[in-house]
């Protein structure tokens, strides 16, 4: 059975849209502790009047963060319980958090995670990526054109899957920074576990006639996943294969056979193979 300690931050993950995605672990621990804080009090109200839950609510946002942790640590210092949430998914993450999680940390006291829904899964999720060469999340991209633009060039260089977060008004010119990515493909996801969600894989270089083709698609929050170059599938997929060929077949054979069968660079197969026969 959990033991929930007092004196004890519980950073608590809630819903991304759908308030039916709270756990039951999520509902349990804001009905035991002391007091909530949160990143907007307003939101958060919102959610505890959907599951009957009235506790008092403390204000910790991005702009407040640093005093307010402050505040948070009294009480944790008292041997409350207080738990931590922003106003979707799982804090720290994108979200407020993380200097009140550091705060505590340094004060020596106890911090405890309960997991839940996150837009940055729940993406990943319906991109249908295979293989096992991990994603980088990007989280929001610089506001400024310029910048924008010099770190799409960036997630270019890349060979993994790439997972952004984007507000309504800033999608169109994501779009446009990113048409230079061609045929890469890219998931969109606009209003995850929301009523008017969609989702749906387009050409990089098409995702501005995407947004376009429907007035509602500039609308609500998004989350999108870069999948990665053909180049990078190409050697994933190699690596995979010539694990299998080695076992049964003389090296430079299964390195020959991996380049035919892939595509991927038979250099880096060879590298490959020879570090899998040290290993």
């Amino acid at each position: 059975m959990q033991h929930y300690p007092e004196a004890a931050l519980y950073v608590v993950a809630t819903p991304i849209g759908n308030l039916s995605d709270i756990s039951l672990r999520a509902l349990h621990v804001l009905q035991l502790v002391h007091a909530i804080a949160c990143e907007d009090t307003r939101h958060t109200q919102t959610l505890l009047r959907q599951y009957g839950i009235d506790k008092p609510l403390l204000a910790v946002h991005e702009h407040n963060e640093a005093q307010a942790a402050l505040l948070v640590i009294e009480r944790l210092q008292r041997g409350e319980r207080v738990a931590y949430v922003s106003d979707a998914g799982t804090p720290a993450v994108s979200d407020p958090g993380a200097r009140l999680v550091a705060a505590v940390r340094a004060a020596g006291l106890t911090i405890l995670p309960l997991p839940g829904a996150s837009s940055v899964t729940t993406a990943l999720s319906v991109a249908g990526i295979s293989g096992g060469s991990g994603f980088v999340f990007a989280g929001f991209l610089p506001s400024k054109a310029m910048e924008r633009e010099q770190a799409v060039q960036a997630l270019q260089a890349d060979a993994r899957a790439v997972v952004i977060l984007e507000a309504p008004h800033r999608m169109e010119a994501l779009a446009r920074a990113m048409a230079p990515l061609g045929g890469r493909l890219v998931t969109v996801c606009r209003e995850l576990t929301k009523q008017f969600e969609e989702i749906a894989t387009v050409a990089a270089q098409d995702l501005s006639a995407w947004l376009a083709a429907g007035t509602q698609r500039t609308r609500g929050e998004f989350a999108l996943v870069l999948h990665p170059g053909e180049e990078a599938r190409a050697k994933d997929d190699g690596h995979r294969v010539l694990q299998l060929l080695l076992a049964e077949l003389p090296l430079k054979t299964a390195v020959k056979l991996a380049a035919d069968i892939t595509g991927a660079s038979r250099n880096e197969l060879y590298d490959a193979a020879l570090q899998l026969k040290k290993a």
